[in-house]
């Protein structure tokens, strides 16, 4: 690939803010094809919590990293960044352009920039930072990492155990800070990467995010994380929308407040998305996704450049 001749739309932005529809058109408007990076639509068994788009809403256009995989595999940033980047090369031999999108901004920044060479963790050290997380909480974890690596303690998103429990199990496998693992330079991608953030009113996407979950749940989230109770342990089924519904399953609260946690977590969840993705100001050119036109405007000068 020449450096600058094709290119790699990435259309990033909280749940529920209407990033499918929009690249399904972008797709279409292109005759390309979409990557998802949305981590929680990789896997097979996770169909109605993770909002994957269905066979109407693809519309025909090809999707790939949906139902790419089982929660009972181990797959990470890393591993996306290897397999996006080969697909890519596929994919650019027959388009001049292809579209990335999703929410999850560690798999997005790891095709853009490149991931960091991580050590292996040991298993038992994998449990028991799991142990110490259900029994003592996320407090423990953190207080644990801010005494282990104080430097990635200041920039960690402190709401996220996932990240908080694999740094901490790094510096305790290894011996060292997570930090340390963690370079500066990032990659260099042989091709053109145009960025574009979708945004609403904050009220407005609450709202979305709100029938979002009503609809979920009238489509059987109920009955899809009975079935998924008890594979719960997969780092995979640590998120929103499960969670809420496994603890309800487990009697700790009664279905009221499992549906309220449910819309509340996932209004934080997107608040967090849109935190990422605004740590620099300039990285991406914000639009609220009716902007057809002026997106399409935008990215057809971009591929000028």
């Amino acid at each position: 690939m020449t450096q600058k001749q094709k290119h790699l739309v990435v259309v990033v932005g909280p749940t529920a803010v209407g990033k499918t529809d929009l690249c399904v058109q972008l797709a279409k408007h292109y005759g390309t094809e979409i990557i998802s990076a949305d981590s929680r639509q990789f896997f097979r068994e996770m169909n109605i919590g993770t909002a994957k788009p269905t066979v109407e809403e693809q519309q025909g256009v090809p999707h790939h990293f949906v139902n790419s995989h089982s929660i009972a595999e181990e797959y990470n940033a890393g591993a996306f960044e290897q397999d996006v980047l080969a697909l890519l090369e596929q994919l650019f031999q027959q388009h001049d352009a292809v579209i990335m999108t999703g929410g999850s901004g560690l798999y997005v920044r790891a095709v853009l920039e490149g991931m960091d060479e991580m050590p292996e963790t040991d298993l038992a050290v994998r449990e028991e930072s799991s142990r110490l997380y259900e029994e003592e909480g996320l407090q423990a974890l953190l207080d644990k990492l801010q005494e282990l690596d104080p430097i990635y303690f200041a920039q960690v998103d402190k709401g996220n155990p996932q990240r908080v429990i694999r740094a901490v199990e790094v510096c305790v496998s290894s011996g060292l800070p997570y930090s340390s693992f963690r370079r500066s330079e990032q990659q260099v991608r042989p091709f053109n990467i145009i960025k574009i953030g979708l945004t609403r009113d904050r009220s407005e996407l609450y709202q979305r995010i709100d029938k979002r979950m009503d609809l979920m749940l009238q489509q059987g989230l109920l009955e899809e994380a009975r079935e998924l109770y008890p594979l719960r342990e997969h780092n995979a089924l640590h998120t929103v929308g499960y969670k809420e519904i496994f603890d309800f399953l487990e009697n700790k609260y009664e279905w009221e407040e499992a549906v309220r946690l449910l819309k509340r977590n996932s209004r934080r969840y997107a608040k967090r998305q849109l935190t990422w993705f605004r740590k620099n100001p300039n990285e991406y050119t914000w639009f609220e996704p009716q902007q057809w036109q002026e997106i399409v405007a935008y990215i057809d000068e971009r591929m000028k450049e």
